[in-house]
């Protein structure tokens, strides 16, 4: 009983002062809101940047990234967004940060783990991914992260080895990430067998299948499901004090009524998946081709603006979860502590 409550105070601990040095001298700049919060053991949720710089065009992508974190702050928790900046890892952006992340759009350089050390050398700016994201999450005791949909293995992945690092960041980095599952361009089913190789619980939520982003269904089961928000923190929570050291990933299905427009890209993305079947596209020529024909089946415009109107949608309610999935996990974090010493039950918190 005592070595688990001082193991659990040790996490604590960790929680609230996370390293953030380097030989004495500061690798990342935390913003003074993340700080505060991290210090007196406040809910704090990791954002990427990537979906502003490389997700949206300006300024939808601007007034997208200050409206989540509005809804952080409207539930009770604190924005973590991350990026480099002139060779300066960020946790927590101000203002004026998002602003010029979204006005250099794609003149940013979207930034995975295998980037991060180029950026910051030539003092770069990066926008980071769902592995960059989830590193620097983890160097400062941010436990829980949110993005759209995560990378993965791309079709015919098993001949060219294109595979998302976001996968391999999931086995070697513990924090948990929501999301909308993965996008249905990529092969799911080794996405989850890469996961499973790794060691990755995967869990949906609300749902015993896997979600594909536009789509609530992908025709692959999840592994693991949960209900509620104190589901997943308990998960959470159990997979950080049995130090597993792997990231856990918990999917939200689309919204239904939403799902219509959700369903239009993914039909034509069904249709355009079959096409490339029919006329033996495969290997690097694939993707291209896939998305030229999703363009030409969904009326060209029209995809820019429903994927757009998809991603904020879908951006909005994993957020909300999230919110109250990592307040939950709080609590867990900082319930009282009993030391049980000579028959006496002391508080250690």
């Amino acid at each position: 009983m005592e070595s688990s409550a001082l193991s659990r105070l040790s996490h604590l601990k960790r929680h609230l002062h996370p390293a953030d040095s380097v030989h004495g001298k500061s690798s990342f700049r935390i913003s003074p809101e993340v700080s505060e919060a991290l210090s007196s053991g406040r809910a704090v949720v990791a954002l990427e940047s990537t979906v502003i710089s490389h997700g949206m065009p300006y300024p939808q992508n601007f007034e997208t990234a200050k409206a989540l974190e509005s809804i952080a702050r409207e539930n009770g928790a604190v924005p973590a967004t991350i990026a480099i900046l002139d060779g300066v890892p960020c946790i927590g952006l101000s203002v004026q940060d998002l602003e010029r992340l979204a006005k250099l759009g794609r003149k940013v350089r979207k930034t995975a783990r295998r980037d991060i050390a180029h950026v910051v050398a030539t003092k770069g700016n990066g926008a980071t991914t769902v592995s960059s994201s989830m590193f620097f999450a983890s160097k400062v005791g941010i436990s829980v992260f949110v993005t759209g949909g995560i990378g993965g293995v791309h079709r015919n992945g098993e001949d060219t080895m294109d595979i998302s690092s976001d996968l391999t960041e999931f086995g070697r980095t513990p924090v948990a990430v929501i999301s909308a599952g993965a996008k249905s361009i990529l092969d799911i089913p080794r996405t989850l067998e890469y996961l499973e190789t790794q060691g990755v619980p995967v869990a949906a939520y609300g749902a015993s299948e896997f979600p594909a982003f536009f789509t609530e269904r992908s025709g692959c089961k999840a592994p693991f499901r949960v209900d509620t928000p104190d589901e997943c923190a308990l998960l959470i929570d159990a997979n950080d004090k049995l130090k597993l050291g792997n990231g856990i990933l918990i999917a939200v299905p689309i919204p239904k009524e939403h799902a219509a427009a959700g369903n239009k890209i993914e039909d034509a993305i069904q249709q355009a998946l079959k096409e490339a079947r029919d006329r033996n596209v495969t290997g690097s020529a694939e993707t291209p081709f896939l998305l030229q024909r999703v363009n030409e089946l969904t009326g060209g415009s029209s995809l820019a603006s429903i994927i757009l109107c998809i991603s904020i949608l879908v951006l909005f309610e994993i957020s909300f979860y999230q919110w109250h999935i990592i307040l939950n996990l709080i609590k867990l974090m900082v319930e009282p502590i009993y030391i049980r010493v000579e028959n006496l039950d002391i508080l250690s918190i």
